[in-house]
């Protein structure tokens, strides 16, 4: 798997790398600007990336370079998998992020990521066309949303798997967190689908599909 890392802080950066090549990916180009960011992302074959790591607040000004550049790649390479990982929650870009309707996107922030495996399975999601939220990352975006449209049918318990599932959690692991069965995650899943009006397809790309649905709009 190829990852491309954006994060304008040496240790970081090459902490990350470190990692990332420790649990067997390859890191082909690891940046600290936007600028290179955008033309690494956008090189076209054979070096688009499987995933990009890429932090917000990227030089010459701090702000928003590194998911602005994320952005702009997305546009010009429909779909790429980009795994933002901050200190902040960009709402508005985050957003933007959701709102194309493809799937491999992550936002995690870095002071809540507490373990190497899990990291290294967000990535490994986001690249294989998944998501990977932060619990804050949701909880910020569904204060904006949460009476839109279909959204707005959903129970309280399958907002909660939902939100869940954004994370990138699986049935089994809904359901242990909240002490229920698998299969009464599977009826929940099944409401949620039918409620959000997705027809029947791969399980895995309507997960996909509610998610954005439900953070995005």
């Amino acid at each position: 798997m190829r990852v491309v890392i954006a994060e304008d802080l040496f240790l970081l950066r090459d902490g990350l790398t470190r990692l990332l090549e420790a649990h067997g990916l390859e890191v082909t180009a690891a940046v600290d600007n936007g600028t290179d960011l955008l033309a690494v992302l956008t090189a076209g074959p054979p070096d688009v990336p499987d995933v990009a790591v890429v932090d917000v607040r990227l030089p010459p000004t701090f702000t928003d370079e590194g998911l602005r550049a994320a952005l702009a790649a997305r546009r010009a390479v429909p779909g790429l998998p980009v795994l933002v990982l901050s200190q902040y929650v960009e709402q508005l870009y985050a957003r933007e992020l959701l709102a194309c309707g493809d799937g491999g996107i992550g936002y995690l922030l870095k002071d809540r990521v507490f373990d190497s495996a899990q990291f290294v399975d967000a990535v490994r999601r986001v690249a294989a066309g998944g998501t990977a939220m932060d619990p804050e990352v949701i909880a910020r975006l569904l204060a904006r949303n949460s009476g839109d449209g279909a959204i707005s049918g959903l129970s309280p318990r399958e907002r909660e798997v939902l939100a869940l599932m954004a994370e990138g959690r699986s049935n089994a692991a809904i359901a242990q967190r909240l002490f229920v069965t698998e299969r009464a995650v599977a009826k929940h899943t099944a409401s949620i689908f039918l409620k959000l009006g997705l027809q029947p397809s791969d399980d895995d790309n309507r997960r996909v599909l509610a998610v954005l649905a439900f953070l995005g709009r």
